[in-house]
């Protein structure tokens, strides 16, 4: 049966990362998450303190490497257990824990080329802030981008100025177009991270972050649901606030109409948070990754939908 859909080689009705991945590598490739000690200047005060409030310990590195391992180690263990799935996959090495271009470009270039020299690497993965990438930074992630497949992952989270001042975001919307347009013109791939469910936000608001990124020259999207996780600052404002929480029913039905106003060929990496079951506080339903996925698939097929269908009136 052939696909209706053009960025789909199976019944996903949008642009999955799986699919990418095999048209441009033409085979399986699998992320490692790693986990190099790095901070965050929202942390440290040097733009802010304490974080973004959802941020956890880990720095949303929950499922990264251990820490106390040297990096190498961290990627050699993981693949090692992906390798037993996926026998002839290919490897990129995804920095994930905290702000992962906040350190020393002479740090960064050794962490880089650890993982670089092992067998099967294709690639590089930088999650990081816009206000975190310095000048000489840039220059070295263009010389690393001529080198490997690079994509650098901006968190932005929403467009909304007031949510990310109540988010402790501590940076500001002309912060991250500049960002993107300096990352974009050394020709390096950027991929949005984006937060559906953020405290007291309609879903106005977030289909709005949707159509602002429509407008930018991006080549991926992360979809996260706000997880509210045990002993960070959103804990205490849950408690104190009562603010309303997502259902799934509503998620996913936020999630289709963000996927039919995006762009198509703009690939969704994640369409779903994925938070350690024993420190989540709210919504309980999170933990259930596969069904949230399933549901959004058969949801999308019942109503015979796609990502871009509206894509006319998805710009700002």
């Amino acid at each position: 049966m052939k696909n209706l859909f053009p960025y789909s080689n199976s019944n996903k009705r949008y642009h999955t990362l799986d699919f990418f991945y095999k048209q441009r590598f033409n085979q399986k490739v699998c992320k490692i998450s790693l986990d190099a000690g790095f901070s965050c200047p929202n942390i440290d005060g040097t733009v802010g303190y304490g974080g973004c409030i959802y941020c956890s310990k880990r720095g949303s590195g929950e499922f990264a490497g251990n820490k106390e391992d040297d990096i190498k180690t961290q990627f050699l263990n993981v693949k090692k257990i992906m390798s037993r799935k996926w026998p002839t996959a290919k490897y990129i090495g995804y920095f994930q824990a905290h702000t992962n271009t906040y350190a020393p470009v002479d740090k960064l270039r050794y962490l880089h080329n650890e993982i670089l020299q092992q067998e099967d690497v294709v690639g590089i993965s930088i999650a990081t802030r816009p206000d975190a990438i310095s000048k000489e930074c840039l220059d070295y992630l263009e010389e690393l981008n001529k080198k490997t497949y690079l994509t650098i992952e901006l968190g932005l989270q929403t467009t909304n100025e007031k949510t990310s001042k109540l988010i402790n975001r501590c940076h500001s919307l002309s912060c991250f177009e500049k960002m993107v347009t300096e990352l974009r013109n050394r020709n390096i791939e950027v991929v949005v991270h984006i937060i559906n469910g953020l405290p007291y936000e309609t879903e106005e608001d977030m289909l709005n972050t949707i159509k602002y990124l429509n407008n930018l020259d991006i080549q991926g999207v992360k979809i996260h649901m706000l997880s509210i996780l045990k002993n960070t600052k959103l804990e205490n404002l849950y408690k104190k606030e009562k603010f309303p929480v997502l259902t799934e029913k509503e998620y996913i039905n936020i999630v289709i109409h963000q996927l039919e106003l995006l762009k198509p060929e703009i690939v969704v990496h994640r369409i779903t948070g994925d938070p350690k079951i024993d420190d989540l506080i709210q919504p309980k339903w999170l933990t259930n990754k596969r069904q949230i996925i399933n549901n959004i698939d058969k949801e999308m097929k019942r109503r015979d939908t796609y990502q871009g269908i509206n894509k006319k009136t998805s710009r700002m």
